[in-house]
């Protein structure tokens, strides 16, 4: 049998990792300023972590929900006072995707209503419903255009008002930051009359926070920026530090129904040690700060740049240049060995894990003036 190849992949098997660095099976370090997708939050193999998980594994690694598991009370306890939402409900499952799926179902369960609004350029997922809201056309089968959709333009808060004003909308859907869509924050002004007219026409607002949220951009949640309170918060990637884990968090009018949501490895006992390490090593390290300092650090460093923009706040970046931007990134891999990613063919993406410091994201401003300056000579 062979692997259904649907990935794009480098040369390259990593065999170890530690805090922000990674090792092939060569034995060549890598700076990681990528965290596999924001995946990354507290740094590779940090000790509080494997510890945790450890000391959790050799006591019991799963059961399911149809079983008390006082972790998840813990988890929902210290997820809603870090967050400052702690009169929010906690539901757990696995990944992004099915987050973002289960917050409209509940939107819809909620609301007696079908249709979602969603932005250009938006990435919530590959699944049914999900990837009728992305806004990726190559990825969206027969089956997925089924769903009642309808995109808006950013920024438009005129053509989302006429939309939500014909009455038939159970959900608005927009994430903190735009991750795979480019690195596109939304103005505090847009994301306060987005919560505005919601509340208005009795829409809910989801804040898919799967990218932007634990900590990334300098506070819990990149929406809190803007001082709004969506209705549903969707969580993932930095949330178990690699261990599959996931969830959404709802506002208290939202009805809890024995048998309305379901899920068979959501909130397993592994899955919850991971999430309290993460929480608690983001807590004791004040990581929500370093990411904030550091992300202006590196803003201030770049400044200079021969590019056409820099977008994002504290850790999450997107550098945009008029060239393609892959040979960039190529070169940065295999002559300077660092790992970045792209958005879309222009825009450089960064996504390191919070633990970083100056001296280390200095290595890659100054491996990204080398390239730049390589490739002006070329050209």
């Amino acid at each position: 049998m062979q692997l259904f190849d649907v990935y794009p992949i480098y040369d390259i098997e990593l065999t170890c990792a530690q805090g922000v660095w990674l090792w092939d099976t060569q034995g060549q370090k890598y700076l990681d300023l990528y965290g596999g997708h924001a995946v990354i939050s507290i740094g590779h193999t940090h000790p509080h972590y494997v510890k945790r998980l450890t000391s959790q594994l050799q006591k019991i690694g799963f059961y399911s929900n149809s079983v008390q598991i006082s972790l998840q009370t813990e988890l929902a306890q210290l997820l809603g006072e870090l967050s400052k939402y702690p009169d929010y409900q906690l539901f757990l499952c696995n990944s992004g995707a099915e987050a973002n799926e289960n917050a409209l179902k509940m939107a819809s369960f909620h609301t007696q209503k079908s249709r979602v609004l969603f932005f250009e350029r938006a990435f919530h997922g590959r699944t049914s419903a999900t990837v009728a809201i992305t806004d990726n056309p190559a990825i969206i089968a027969p089956l997925n255009a089924q769903h009642q959709v309808t995109k808006i333009a950013w920024n438009d808060t005129y053509q989302l008002a006429t939309e939500l004003q014909k009455g038939d909308v159970c959900a608005v859907i927009i994430e903190g930051i735009q991750g795979v869509g480019g690195i596109h924050p939304p103005s505090t002004g847009f994301l306060k009359t987005v919560a505005s007219l919601c509340k208005k026409y009795q829409t809910v607002l989801i804040l898919d926070e799967i990218q932007s949220g634990y900590g990334r951009t300098g506070k819990f949640f990149a929406h809190q920026w803007a001082d709004i309170q969506p209705d549903i918060i969707t969580i993932a990637k930095g949330m178990g530090n690699g261990f599959p884990v996931a969830g959404m968090l709802l506002a208290p009018q939202f009805e809890a129904k024995k048998g309305l949501l379901g899920t068979t490895f959501g909130g397993n006992h592994l899955a919850c040690a991971a999430a309290l390490a993460v929480l608690e090593v983001i807590q004791s390290e004040n990581l929500i700060d370093n990411a904030y300092q550091t992300g202006e650090y590196l803003l201030s460093k770049l400044r200079n740049l021969p590019c056409k923009e820099v977008r994002g706040k504290g850790l999450m970046l997107g550098i945009e240049f008029e060239q393609p931007v892959e040979p960039i990134r190529q070169e940065l891999l295999f002559k300077h060995h660092i790992f970045t990613g792209v958005s879309g063919k222009h825009t450089l993406r960064l996504l390191p894990p919070l633990t970083i410091q100056p001296y280390e994201l200095d290595i890659f401003v100054n491996a990204l003036f080398q390239v730049l300056n390589h490739n002006s000579q070329i050209s």
